[in-house]
């Protein structure tokens, strides 16, 4: 009854939202600096740091307040792919086989305290990488000269040979153990940031760093708000990499239920929302403002982790009964519907590099989902020993992931676990379910592209490097640890440089492999809902971080 109410609403909401999507990227004919922005989310996104917080909702932050050395274009859909130079005044073209790259740094840009941006401030930087363990630090960053001595050792990370500063030609040249074809999508995200040398070499929590952008942190308490105010110091250097910001000030307030949320942005209160649109208002929003709103694809998977290190996940057959058991089908009506969402088994969604539809978790296994197998799912739990274990679900405190959560629970239950599920903020869901210390079985979790490659999904959530036991940031949820796996996708980082169709084809066989050991179960790829104030003009959706919200006016 409750999927079939949705289901109605849904199919109103994607024949009103046919023409919705030619409206991404339009510019307004004059847009006009001023004013404030005010967003809203039901909850913050944890520290501040951008060394260390690895989430969708500060990465889109951190755009106008942070700068590495590269970034990605700010631009419209895939445009955005493009790498460009920001506080370095070219994209290097790499040396030595691929192992070297010389950056030239840029004069005359400060820091939003005022003080210089100098080749000290860079070389900390890649030191504090290490030095705060970020969640990257094994995965993106493992091949620069020095950085197994600064996993071991993080506290005294030098990266001694592997980033060099020559103070004499204003150059910083990082050296590599090996050639990366990603390296520069790696140090175009935040956790490549260039801040002040001084900044302490722990996570900072609600303390904001200072930053290069057009925007400054001026207050931040993940209970209350975020607030954004220019940058005094800040200059345009690069249009493509940092343009100017045209709102004075973006108040992002946290807090406010997300049916209420959805109404302020309906009665003009507020300007966006960063939690998905509830099903029940879906058909409003789509009829009442279709011009305020706007679907975009995204390369994402929404899936439940299940702990390999602990029962009763550490059993393959239980790992797979959870699988086969999921109706994805449904999963996606409470997500909003087929227009927004389409059920998946395997790692890596359609479009990216490497992707070849695969789905064994289903009635007549083959390439797509089509429907559960609730028989095979309850002979693998018998068949593993499990059935009765207590088993909890960790889900975040939205409506989304507590009625994903509600329905999950009652899956487990039917195919014979002792089940309960346990919704918390989502201020701190992303990073509780990462540490062992809180022996999560299973959970909810999202994962969005950091950069549109194989490898940020399948060596990113599943190689050795990103395991940490007894950390916040350990992205490889699930535990997973297969040496076998790591030396495969080690061949295909590597194949990367050397025979791209080859890597392809790897990645395709590793997106397989990591989907038969079911350390998650995927559950679904989202399209998202953006919804507007009437106020906001000049939008622009980036493929790469969504909605660049600095780009937009107020009126």
């Amino acid at each position: 009854m409750m999927y079939s109410f949705w289901r109605n609403r849904v199919l109103h909401f994607a024949m009103t939202l046919a023409g919705v999507l030619v409206l991404e990227g339009a510019v307004a004919a004059d847009p006009q600096r001023g004013g404030t922005l005010r967003l809203l989310a039901l909850a913050a996104a944890g520290t501040i740091d951008p060394q260390v917080n690895y989430t969708e909702q500060w990465w889109q932050v951190y755009q106008p307040v942070y700068d590495g050395l590269v970034a990605f274009k700010k631009a419209a859909g895939t445009a955005a792919f493009t790498i460009v130079p920001d506080l370095a005044e070219a994209v290097p073209s790499p040396q030595d086989g691929g192992k070297t790259y010389v950056f030239k740094l840029r004069r005359g840009i400060k820091f939003s305290d005022g003080r210089p941006v100098t080749l000290k401030d860079v070389v900390a930087s890649y030191q504090r990488i290490f030095k705060v363990l970020s969640p990257t630090a094994g995965s993106f960053y493992n091949l620069i000269v020095g950085a197994d001595l600064c996993i071991k050792t993080p506290a005294s990370c030098t990266l001694a040979g592997g980033v060099v500063a020559d103070e004499k030609n204003n150059t910083v040249t990082i050296h590599l153990t090996e050639p990366d074809p990603e390296f520069l999508d790696k140090i175009a995200v935040p956790h490549a940031a260039i801040l002040p040398a001084d900044t302490p070499a722990k996570d900072v929590g609600v303390n904001a760093i200072a930053g290069t952008g057009p925007y400054m942190i001026a207050a931040y308490d993940p209970k209350k708000e975020l607030k954004l105010v220019r940058n005094p110091h800040f200059a345009l250097w690069s249009a493509d990499a940092q343009p100017e910001a045209l709102p004075d000030e973006v108040d992002y307030e946290f807090g406010l239920p997300v049916e209420d949320a959805v109404t302020a942005v309906a009665n003009g209160q507020a300007d966006w929302i960063f939690d998905p649109i509830p099903a029940d208002r879906l058909n409003e929003v789509g009829t009442k403002y279709v011009a305020q709103t706007q679907v975009t694809p995204r390369y994402a998977i929404f899936y439940l982790p299940m702990n390999v290190r602990l029962a009763p996940f550490d059993n393959l057959k239980a790992r797979q009964a959870v699988n086969y058991a999921i109706d994805r089908r449904a999963l996606v009506k409470i997500y909003g519907g087929a227009n927004l969402g389409t059920p998946s088994c395997q790692i890596l969604p359609p479009g990216f590099p490497g992707y070849e539809p695969y789905c064994p978790y289903t009635k007549n296994p083959g390439k797509t989902w089509s429907a559960p197998d609730l028989e095979k799912a309850k002979q693998l739990v018998k068949e593993s020993g499990t059935a009765g274990q207590k088993v909890t679900l960790i889900t975040d405190d939205t409506p989304e992931g507590k009625a994903i959560g509600t329905y999950v629970q009652s899956v487990l239950s039917e195919i014979g676990y002792d089940a309960s599920v346990k919704a918390i903020s989502g201020n701190i869901e992303f990073t509780y379910i990462q540490n062992t210390k809180n022996r999560v079985q299973i959970s909810f979790s999202r994962w969005y592209q950091d950069y549109p490659e194989p490898s940020d999904f399948l060596n990113v959530l599943f190689s050795c490097a990103s395991f940490r036991e007894g950390m916040d940031a350990s992205v490889n949820i699930s535990g997973l640890c297969d040496k076998s796996l790591d030396a495969d996708l080690a061949r295909a980082l590597a194949a990367g440089v050397t025979d791209p169709a080859l890597a392809k084809t790897l990645w395709a066989g590793i997106d397989r492999r990591v989907t038969d050991l079911a350390p998650v179960a995927v559950l679904y790829n989202p399209k998202r809902v953006n919804f507007f104030s009437k106020r906001v003009q000049n939008i622009v959706i980036s493929g790469q971080f969504q909605w660049l919200f600095a780009q937009s006016a107020v009126h």
